[in-house]
């Protein structure tokens, strides 16, 4: 993305909400700045719904003030997109969507779709990656935490 190098400002001719690299599914994005851009998307991300979003779990952590504040938070940590602390589950790590908050009644604006999620099950101590594999299909884990859910109907 070309930045006017005098103003600091992205061209005037162009996409708006660019979502380059990202999958719209998933609402993860591989870089950071086009996560922000599909955030502000208003056909994705609903902003009275986003500015009421706590910044973190504490019920005493406060509001994101803007949908800009909200995309660029969202984008830039978040913990459903790292696996075992220090590693990312994907390459898709910049992901915009809403999460559970510590009441856990937060919902993303749409329900969380899986049309297009098949569930392969593997044998016992079989990887996820291979059993996904002998039958054709590929990993997607930044939905395995959507997936693992009792109140998930598939």
């Amino acid at each position: 993305m070309a930045v006017n190098p005098s103003s600091g400002c992205c061209p005037e001719a162009g996409k708006q909400f660019p979502c380059q690299g990202c999958n719209i599914s998933s609402q993860c994005c591989d870089s950071y700045e086009f996560c922000v851009s599909c955030c502000l998307n208003p056909a994705r991300t609903h902003e009275e719904t986003a500015i009421k979003m706590k910044v973190a779990k504490p019920a005493t952590a406060g509001s994101y003030g803007s949908i800009f504040n909200f995309c660029a938070g969202r984008c830039r940590h978040n913990s459903g997109s790292v696996v075992h602390e220090n590693a990312y589950a994907s390459e898709m790590h910049h992901c915009f969507s809403f999460q559970l908050n510590s009441s856990g009644i937060v919902k993303p604006q749409s329900e969380v779709e899986f049309s297009d999620v098949s569930i392969i099950i593997g044998r016992q101590g079989q990887s996820c990656t291979m059993a996904c594999k002998s039958r054709g299909q590929s990993c997607v884990s930044n939905r395995f935490l959507a997936l693992n859910n009792c109140g998930v109907n598939i």
